[in-house]
């Protein structure tokens, strides 16, 4: 019974209500993984309405090539001109796309449970992983500059432990024709309201020179200087 659930429901011929059916279940299972995207990146705008229409278009492409390999190839070749035409997105980006491929591609042969299960356990994994990097919300980059008499090792430690409950030395550069170090932290504030007093504290370590703080890239370890 099992092996029933997952049968496709394409058989030698395509009806018509069967066909609405499919192109229904494609365009909800699009517009639930958009609503997901946005719920965990708090993005809008073009990505929602593709997110929402490409398990759709898949789903008509994979119709028309099946059983059809010219079709298949030069399908195929299209598709590979989307990476070139396309400006680079984030991994989560990327794994967005990938997931309404695939739930076009499963639709688009007929396989709805197959979508269906792939679509909810996906977007069910990104919401709880979503709650773990709201618990990152408290990290910061700090990059510093100091003059190169000042031993950085140890120059703010004790400012960090007062104030963060992790810190880490990403990367040291020297700047200005050698006369200064620019210094790349990653910290994890213990109060967000006493950020200002930390910058304040640091300033008078590196005689007021260049402060950054911010929010650490997505994806990013350490950008260069």
């Amino acid at each position: 019974m099992l092996d029933g659930i997952f049968a496709s429901l394409y058989t030698t011929s395509v009806t018509a209500p069967v066909f609405l059916a499919v192109c229904l279940l494609s365009v909800a299972l699009g517009l639930g993984i958009a609503l997901v995207y946005r719920k965990i990146s708090g993005e809008g705008g073009t990505m929602i309405s593709a997110l929402t229409v490409l398990p759709f278009l898949v789903q008509l492409v994979i119709l028309l090539v099946n059983g059809n390999l010219g079709a298949g190839v030069a399908v195929a070749g299209a598709f590979s001109l989307v990476r070139f035409r396309s400006a680079p997105g984030s991994a989560r980006d990327i794994m967005a796309i990938f997931l309404a491929m695939t739930v076009g591609l499963c639709c688009g042969m007929g396989y709805c449970t197959l979508a269906v299960l792939a679509a909810v356990v996906t977007c069910i994994l990104l919401l709880l992983l979503q709650g773990r990097q709201a618990a990152d919300a408290d990290a910061r980059d700090i990059r510093v500059t100091i003059p190169e008499n000042l031993d950085y090792n140890d120059l703010f430690s004790d400012l960090f432990a007062e104030y963060t409950t992790a810190s880490k030395l990403l990367r040291v550069k020297t700047v200005n024709m050698g006369g200064l170090y620019s210094l790349h932290y990653r910290v994890t504030l213990k109060d967000t309201d006493k950020e200002k007093e930390l910058l304040d504290a640091m300033r008078c370590r590196n005689g007021n020179l260049e402060i950054a703080c911010g929010i650490p890239a997505e994806g990013r370890q350490g950008d260069i200087l």
